[in-house]
């Protein structure tokens, strides 16, 4: 695969609205952009954390075990159902812990759908001479997405109405994932 087509690819991945994304939104509007530079090294190392595995032995991994699969995705659905009840709790039972912390990142990347196809379709193995180059512009990819969906997140605290802003943000996050929950358990249905 062409350098071109793998930057497009992972550009078109990472942008898209995912649970790392709204984590990152979130942590920007509830503590202002630094807060993601904070942040970046836990969503680097989750999506690290699973996609050198995979690209090094997913296929073989899949293939002899098919349930492991079928486990990340029940894994990864639990993880945003939980998110999700923790970001719509925060308002309405009035003190739950909605803070975006680095240990939540960290885990709701680990666990991310993207970060499954990066590691098994679209890095090559890592004896290829490619990998190095792919995962390096990977890394860097994600840094500049995950900025992006700060900055989108730190205009939500622009002008008077920021704390209405952050809690509307807050119920769009919860119900973006637990969509994203639903869709994971939905295609192990349709499986």
């Amino acid at each position: 695969m062409s350098y071109t087509f793998f930057f497009s690819a992972v550009l078109a991945l990472l942008l898209a609205p995912g649970p790392t994304n709204t984590l990152m939104a979130l942590a920007a509007a509830q503590k202002g952009p630094r807060r993601v530079l904070r942040l970046l090294p836990s969503e680097l190392l989750g999506y690290l954390t699973t996609t050198l595995p995979l690209a090094a032995l997913g296929n073989w991994l899949f293939e002899r075990w098919p349930d492991v699969g079928v486990t990340l995705k029940v894994a990864a659905a639990i993880w945003m159902m939980y998110l999700a009840v923790k970001l719509w709790g925060v308002r309405l039972w009035g003190g739950g812990n909605a803070e975006v912390t680095a240990l939540r990142v960290y885990i709701t990347t680990v666990l991310n759908p993207k970060a499954l196809i990066f590691g098994l379709v679209l890095l090559p193995v890592p004896v290829d001479a490619q990998f190095l180059p792919k995962l390096g512009l990977l890394c860097l990819s994600a840094t500049a997405v995950a900025l992006i969906w700060g900055l989108a997140g730190a205009l939500t605290q622009v002008g008077k109405a920021g704390e209405t802003r952050l809690r509307i943000a807050h119920r769009i996050a919860s119900i973006w994932l637990a969509l994203v929950s639903f869709a994971l358990l939905a295609s192990l249905l349709r499986a």
